[in-house]
């Protein structure tokens, strides 16, 4: 990376920063903190970064973010390597996280997809099973949106056809909606 793609790539978040709707993001977080109130729970699911993304914001829930408060029932269904191989091997890999989905999620929970595509089909199934449940879903998606995003009930997208700057996004996404649920348990 030169010294001039450094800089383009702080130009880059700052245009995609402008480019998010604050109000969006709010409704996210109050809906996941809706659930957890009501005694459902969150859960998070992606592929490869979007799973370490996942794995970052259930752990910032279960444990906190910045202040200390009871922990918030989250989990990341990304994690379990006996679930994610069983259930690809026995089945395919478009169903790893719609299978967990199934078994875990209840009406009043919350399911958070993350997709840098917007096109992740076990995102997209996983989106969809839990929908046909009643749990309210949320996209953190990138590009258009793909796929995912005339499916889920919000959609955060991050308009951008780089990766990187798509996943530097997603991973403020994830603290604003962290700080604004934990505002509403600690205290």
């Amino acid at each position: 990376m030169t010294k001039d793609e450094f800089f383009q790539g702080i130009d880059d978040l700052k245009r995609l920063l402008d480019n998010l709707s604050f109000g969006e993001i709010e409704q996210a977080a109050f809906e996941i903190a809706q659930a957890i109130k009501g005694g459902g729970k969150l859960m998070v699911c992606g592929n490869g970064g979007s799973a370490a993304d996942a794995q970052h914001m259930a752990a910032e829930f279960v444990n906190r973010f910045l202040k200390e408060r009871e922990p918030l029932p989250a989990i990341s269904l990304a994690t379990d390597t006996s679930n994610l191989t069983s259930i690809a091997n026995d089945y395919s890999f478009d169903r790893v996280f719609s299978k967990q989905v199934e078994a875990l999620g209840r009406r009043g929970d919350v399911l958070v997809g993350i997709s840098t595509s917007g096109n992740s089909k076990n995102v997209l199934n996983a989106v969809k099973v839990a929908k046909g449940l009643g749990i309210k879903t949320v996209g953190l998606l990138g590009r258009d949106g793909g796929a995912i995003k005339s499916v889920c009930d919000m959609a955060l997208v991050v308009p951008s056809d780089s990766t990187p700057r798509i996943q530097e996004v997603h991973g403020f996404i994830i603290h604003v909606i962290c700080q604004m649920v934990e505002d509403e348990f600690a205290g």
